[in-house]
């Protein structure tokens, strides 16, 4: 399991990495919008290779399908995400960009763990998991003030 929390703490050192990248990246082509298509374009080149080098294959099964919500296959979160950062990263700064962001998952995913929406284990909300959120809106206003 540490093994596990410590990939996720490597995951996430990545973001603030991969918008500041982003950031960059729309200076130099003068668009936020064709900066994330080119991260993404990228992406999609690289998990290509993955797909073709690791599990020796790019497509999937058809059968079964119509039966998965259309939504699945919807990378709509991802572009939205990952633009925002671009368009936010000049004007809050790196720490503010990723802080507000990081904040946003953990009270989206406290939702869908509470409910179990998307078909994940239900973990309630309790209150141990708002003073965590509310520690996190703490550094938020620590992190703008300071």
């Amino acid at each position: 399991m540490l093994l596990f929390m410590l990939m996720g703490f490597i995951a996430g050192m990545l973001s603030p990495i991969q918008t500041s990248i982003n950031g960059k990246l729309r200076m130099a082509v003068g668009s936020p919008f064709l900066a994330s298509f080119i991260s993404f374009l990228v992406g999609t080149i690289l998990l290509f290779l993955i797909c073709l080098l690791i599990e020796k294959r790019v497509t999937f099964k058809v059968r079964g399908v119509g039966k998965i919500p259309f939504w699945v296959f919807t990378g709509i979160m991802g572009v939205v995400f990952v633009t925002s950062n671009i368009l936010l990263l000049p004007l809050l700064g790196s720490a503010m960009t990723v802080v507000l962001a990081i904040c946003g998952q953990m009270v989206i995913a406290l939702i869908i763990d509470h409910f179990g929406f998307f078909g994940v284990i239900k973990h309630p909300i309790n209150r141990y998991r708002i003073i965590g959120v509310l520690a996190m809106i703490a550094g938020i206003l620590l992190i703008q003030n300071f």
